[in-house]
């Protein structure tokens, strides 16, 4: 009986759960959400003729990332000012394209020219690919691309446009709809698309009247004394959701600064410690995990104000190893800076990078940073608290506003022309 128990149990999670494959990169920063991977093998150097397995032209630009799930590669981007929306789904053994799915928006929708429709990150687990189209909805697809359900969610209006990603949960999507006045965070049944939950955030705007204030952040879910939670940032907070019903259980206040509200980068969190790096001139702060209500005064444990109303610029997510946190900023010709965990304190910066301003997220994999900047060079450097440590600059010679994904010794890169593999010869 407990035989059996035992397989029944083991069976119904791996159906609520998909068929997520060890070495799959299946959403927005990896199998955790942190940017890390535990993979070995990846190429330190690449160039246009070294190390590159295959590559295909994509049909338009975007700053979504690609993702990797059960032997599929699956990206994003929009022709016709934003009226078609797609969905591209590639064969990673040799980049053939195996289908497109398109969703008609039938209207130019406002966004900036650095983030060109498609700003947001697919998700998969295995058997199901969903995206986030923004105002033209939430569409989940089989591996065969066809509909298994699709929301319309109504419009969220803001002039940079969309960019928060889905996660997959077990038998959950959540999704930080937005930005704008109506952003809220939404679970939907990963089975057929059904609203179990939403939330109203007051605070964001459509960024009218000359101040900016919303939130492009990607939730993380991250376990508080033996509770999983999701960690989201807002436009002056970041706090602990119930994945089971939307509460807000806690939070930390500390975003805000004399000319926006903006937060565009994912929260970063381990053990029991959390760091959340504000937009558009915004500050850094670190905070503790859980509590209840409002936990500012307890949990808050350092705040970093910048140093001039435009800069740093953080856009990308930043990684912790150990002690530390590394960071690629937005700002000016680029910089990436390492800082003390627990005390906000600069440890170094390197400022000066070849690839210019970063908007991709940082990666962690195989003992070695990577961090792609817009000029389509990706910096590789060794996670050193002491100083930087360059292993090498690996130039596309594209533009590219996308985070590279990590699998089974090969790194998926997106440019605003091309999906890239890079594997060594």
């Amino acid at each position: 009986m407990r035989v059996s128990l035992l397989v029944t149990s083991i069976l119904a999670l791996m159906t609520s759960a998909g068929l997520t494959i060890a070495g799959d990169w299946p959403a927005f920063r990896g199998p955790n959400g942190d940017g890390t991977a535990d993979e070995s093998g990846l190429p330190v150097e690449w160039g246009p003729e070294t190390n590159i397995k295959w590559t295909v032209p994509l049909p338009a630009p975007a700053n979504s990332s690609p993702i990797v799930s059960n032997g599929r590669v699956s990206v994003t981007c929009a022709e016709e000012r934003g009226q078609k929306r797609h969905l591209l789904c590639f064969d990673r053994t040799n980049g053939e394209m195996l289908w497109v799915k398109t969703v008609p928006f039938g209207k130019v929708a406002e966004t900036h020219e650095t983030n060109p429709y498609c700003g947001s990150t697919p998700a998969a687990d295995g058997e199901r690919v969903v995206v986030w189209h923004g105002s033209a909805g939430i569409h989940c697809y089989d591996f065969y691309g066809e509909l298994v359900w699709s929301q319309q969610m109504g419009e969220f209006n803001h002039v940079w446009g969309y960019g928060s990603s889905p996660i997959i949960l077990h038998d959950k999507v959540i999704q930080l709809c937005g930005p704008g006045a109506r952003t809220k965070l939404v679970a939907f049944n990963l089975a057929d698309g059904e609203i179990l939950w939403e939330t109203q955030e007051p605070g964001s705007t459509d960024s009218e009247g000359g101040r900016y204030t919303s939130t492009w952040s990607t939730p993380v879910v991250v376990n508080v004394n033996g509770l999983t939670q999701l960690l989201v940032a807002m436009p002056t907070r970041v706090g602990g959701y119930s994945p089971e019903t939307g509460e807000l259980l806690w939070y930390v206040e500390g975003l805000s600064n004399d000319r926006s509200d903006v937060s565009y980068t994912s929260p970063l969190a381990r053990d029991d410690l959390g760091v959340m790096l504000g937009g558009f001139g915004g500050p850094a702060m670190g905070f503790r995990l859980g509590g209840s209500g409002d936990m500012t005064e307890q949990n808050q444990l350092w705040r970093q104000a910048p140093t001039s109303p435009y800069n740093p610029q953080r856009i990308g997510s930043g990684i912790i190893i150990g002690e530390h946190v590394y960071h690629a900023n937005a700002d000016g010709p680029g910089s990436i800076v390492c800082f003390d965990l627990k005390t906000g304190e600069v440890c170094w910066e390197h400022k000066r990078t070849k690839d210019g301003p970063h908007w991709g997220s940082m990666v962690y994999a195989d003992g070695r940073l990577y961090v792609t900047g817009q000029q389509g060079v990706t910096t590789v450097f060794a996670p050193n608290p002491d100083e930087f440590e360059l292993l090498a600059e690996n130039d596309l010679g594209e533009r590219s506003h996308s985070t590279p994904a990590m699998s089974n010794g090969e790194i998926f890169l997106r440019t605003y022309e091309r999906l890239y593999c890079i594997a060594k010869d």
